[in-house]
């Protein structure tokens, strides 16, 4: 089943609620998924640096002296903000990928939620108020997010297979339905050397887009495309560094709806995600079209 919700906001006033109004909706939607939650938070953009949020089972020794042991590593100063099993690490952008690579060696254990210059993704197992809690989501601030509650069908209850996926920089996706042809999609994926790490359908959805993109698509060019080469229900709701984009399969039996105001599009599973969004008794209310984009930018 799984429940999906996603706000972009258009008035810059509203950014430092960004954080307390997604983490509304998304507990409203708990019982669509009470296995796992996750939210991907669009912050503010360091100059010059990027960042990557990790993961790890043991915190109480990962996350020990991992500025200094990643900085001598790589040969820069790093920066660690631990939130409870995650940490965000900061360094000079032209070090991104140094640091990835460095993390698997002196903290193999450790895995990589997301990277890029703005995007922190925090998720785990639990019901969507109790991950919320441990993260204190609702003091995030931001311009843009989504956030994914969990029943898990295709693959074990795990924080690898709970959403939102990030396989590009400054780039992730949730979804709700079920992809059919996955397995051979992964496998094409993986042979034209893109890196796959759990049995989860939606991170093989994660990775085409992304590997569409690398070919020279535009997001809405990848998520066209995914229309014809996709099979099976699904409704995506994905985040880029300035963008919120949706799309749904051809038949489009997932539930979704939309609502639009001067200030924010918001995206919920259904209506009740978004009751308690400022305005929203004025917004523009629909349901998404099958088979069409729908795409929205700063």
């Amino acid at each position: 089943m799984c429940g999906i919700v996603g706000l972009f906001l258009k008035d810059r006033s509203l950014e430092p609620k960004l954080g307390e109004m997604l983490t509304d909706m998304l507990i409203v939607m708990s019982d669509r998924g009470p296995d796992s939650a996750g939210i991907a938070i669009y912050g503010t953009d360091v100059d010059d640096n990027s960042k990557l949020t990790a993961q790890s089972e043991n915190p109480e020794t990962d996350f020990p002296n991992l500025d200094k042991d990643l900085g001598k590593e790589i040969g820069c100063k790093v920066s660690t903000r631990i939130i409870d099993t995650h940490v965000v690490i900061e360094m000079p952008t032209d070090k991104l990928e140094a640091a990835r690579e460095a993390l698997t060696i002196i903290r193999p254990d450790m895995r990589i939620m997301s990277a890029g210059d703005v995007i922190e993704i925090y998720k785990e197992v639990g019901l969507p108020k109790d991950v919320a809690a441990r993260f204190h989501l609702e003091k995030m601030k931001g311009s843009h997010g989504i956030g994914h509650t969990r029943m898990a069908t295709e693959s074990r209850v795990t924080t690898l297979g709970a959403h939102p996926f990030s396989t590009g920089i400054d780039q992730c996706l949730v979804h709700n339905g079920s992809l059919s042809n996955h397995n051979s999609l992964r496998r094409t994926l993986q042979r034209d050397g893109v890196v796959i790490e759990t049995e989860n359908d939606t991170e093989v959805g994660a990775a085409y887009l992304t590997w569409k993109m690398k070919q020279g698509s535009s997001l809405g060019e990848a998520l066209e495309s995914s229309i014809d080469d996709l099979d099976g229900f699904f409704t995506f709701v994905v985040g880029t560094k300035d963008g919120f984009g949706v799309v749904r399969d051809q038949i489009a039996c997932k539930p979704a709806v939309m609502a639009e105001t001067d200030q924010y599009v918001a995206f919920g599973s259904e209506y009740r995600a978004l009751v308690n969004l400022p305005g929203i008794e004025g917004a523009k209310v629909w349901e998404p079209e099958p088979a069409t984009v729908y795409f929205w930018e700063h």
